[in-house]
């Protein structure tokens, strides 16, 4: 099956890209850096031809609110358009567990935008909404390091390894459009800070991290905000086998 990554360069699209290629796809990889801008739609008209679907892993910008749903909006309304003209039957977008439940954060406004336009658009889709990265609490104390110090919020999470939220998506885009998906999680709740401290041991790096609810996440995602719905799918990897596996 001929399927198409939007994202493709990135951490979890290289992932995504590796897992259909497992399972036997022509994959064609689709990104700025390759040549396919999806804000311009330059070069998408070339990359969709013959593809079956597509799914969109793609990152923007993450500050000014308008600027992201900007971003977002263009990218996903080109995206959609050039998939109806070439017949793609499946449109797979990656989301956020819990973005619905957030007001403030500017990546968050968005995917709302995203999922609203894909659901809203003229290709058969399925949204499926994940918990954060394992990666994820390193990156984001290493947003505010400065000098050996980083702040960071003690958010509850139910984090989940890439690869295995790149196999759900390989498995998912094969198969027929199911709308809105179960959240997709990790196995265990974890904190943040907790996280991020032993991902910095692992790495063998040494940084104090300061809890605060002062920075990028506020207290709106307190509590069990970010955590997994009934009914989710809960992958298979713990936190400490992901971190094992980056000694």
């Amino acid at each position: 099956m001929r399927i198409a990554v939007a994202g493709a360069t990135g951490n979890i699209g290289a992932l995504t890209v590796a897992a259909l290629e497992r399972g036997g796809h022509d994959v064609v990889r689709v990104s700025r850096s390759l040549g396919v801008d999806l804000v311009t739609g330059d070069g998408l008209h070339a990359a969709l031809a013959g593809v079956e679907a597509v799914i969109d892993v793609t990152n923007g910008p993450a500050t000014d609110p308008a600027e992201v749903v900007a971003y977002f909006g263009a990218a996903t309304r080109n995206l959609l358009a050039a998939e109806e003209r070439a017949g793609v039957r499946h449109h797979v977008l990656l989301s956020i567990v819990g973005i619905d439940r957030v007001e403030g954060n500017a990546h968050y406004a968005g995917k709302r935008e995203q999922e609203r336009l894909v659901a809203a658009g003229p290709v058969p889709w399925t949204i499926v909404p994940a918990t954060q990265f394992h990666d994820f609490a390193a990156m984001v104390a290493s947003w505010t390091e400065q000098d050996g110090v980083a702040t960071i919020a003690p958010l509850l999470v139910q984090p989940i390894a890439p690869a295995d939220v790149a196999d759900v998506l390989a498995e998912i885009a094969v198969g027929d459009p199911k709308g809105r998906y179960a959240d997709v999680a990790g196995p265990e709740t974890q904190d943040l800070v907790d996280m991020a401290r032993r991902t910095n041991q692992a790495l063998g790096r040494e940084v104090k991290l300061v809890p605060t609810w002062s920075g990028l996440f506020g207290t709106s995602m307190a509590g069990n905000v970010l955590l997994p719905g009934e009914g989710a799918r809960i992958a298979p990897t713990t936190f400490d086998e992901w971190l094992a596996a980056q000694r």
